[in-house]
């Protein structure tokens, strides 16, 4: 065996030896389920740059106090050491008794940051100058007198599908930044990523059904069957332009056919010429616009069959499908 592999041999022994004994330690933890309860055995406390700066200082002032028998100089050593054990002490106090009760995530396309909201609770005391991380992105938050407090992380996204949610690391300075208390929180979470929509320029329009995009009646009147002011979403070779200069707002033009008769289908099959990802892509992109669009809709895909419906859990069942497909 080589140097390299009995090294990596050795590294990797070390670390199943440190998850065995000090689990809250390393972001190994293993995954536990909510809700996770922070408590003294699983706090971990070292000193910051600063805090070793600032130890450096009282061990030359101690010495200097020492040294020329200065009484007023060792008193205010003494003082400051003690401001130092307070300062371990309230970055203790800022994590324990903390914890973690939920997670929601929302939705975001792949290659897009996905929020995720976590909810953390304590009793009997508020706790301040928290931040939590994650995948190198992070959030500062508090917690209230009410025992509530919420942060959210903007986690990067490469592929769709399911992602596991990665190791939380909880940690404070508070209160004067001489210590760092951590420690590592791993709930079992997926998060589902939307599959990333096709950009629309160069694309076909979505499978329009006849009349919903038809002339509408009333010429550029401003009755409810001819114009409406413009939402975001809409298309924009429906705003009517003549029209929507003499308003401060854009208008639209509202079809014949009422939004309750108008339904499109989305249809896999009907997609030829192009691979699976950018069948997908396509089918989310007309997804998108059916629901700026505000129109039922059916998607077809493979193995099962979405709607006709429309809102926005009819949006959400039709973005997992797309984005769970093999």
């Amino acid at each position: 065996m080589s140097v390299a592999a009995r090294l990596r041999a050795g590294v990797a022994a070390l670390a199943r030896r440190a998850e065995i004994r000090l689990p809250a330690l390393t972001r190994q933890r293993r995954p536990e389920p909510l809700p996770i309860l922070l408590h003294r055995r699983r706090i971990y406390i070292v000193p910051t740059g600063f805090g070793l700066l600032f130890a450096t200082m009282l061990l030359v002032m101690l010495l200097g106090a020492l040294n020329y028998n200065n009484n007023a100089a060792l008193l205010l050593t003494c003082l400051l050491a003690a401001t130092v054990v307070n300062s371990m002490y309230g970055a203790f106090r800022a994590l324990n008794g903390l914890r973690l009760d939920a997670i929601a995530a929302g939705s975001a396309p792949a290659g897009q940051p996905l929020p995720v909201t976590l909810n953390f609770s304590a009793a009997g005391r508020p706790h301040r100058g928290l931040a939590v991380s994650a995948d190198g992105t992070g959030s500062a938050f508090t917690v209230d007198r009410d025992g509530v407090g919420r942060a959210t992380l903007m986690l990067p996204t490469a592929r769709r599908g399911w992602m596991p949610l990665p190791p939380l690391k909880l940690h404070s300075t508070w209160p004067f930044g001489l210590f760092r208390a951590w420690s590592w929180l791993r709930p079992p979470v997926a998060l589902l990523v939307h599959a990333r929509a096709e950009i629309a320029t160069g694309m076909p329009p979505a499978p329009d059904p006849a009349g919903v995009h038809a002339t509408p009646t009333g010429g550029d009147s401003d009755d409810s069957a001819g114009l409406r002011e413009y939402l975001a979403g809409d298309p924009p070779r429906r705003i009517a332009w003549k029209a929507s200069a003499h308003h401060d707002d854009l208008r639209v033009r509202q079809s014949e056919r009422t939004r309750d008769d108008a339904e499109w289908r989305l249809d896999w099959h009907a997609l030829h010429g192009i691979d699976a990802e950018q069948r997908i892509a396509r089918l989310a992109h007309w997804v998108n616009e059916a629901q700026a669009a505000r129109v039922r809709w059916s998607l077809i895909l493979p193995e099962v069959t979405l709607g006709p419906d429309r809102g926005d859990a009819h949006w959400h069942a039709c973005q997992r499908a797309l984005a769970l497909l093999p």
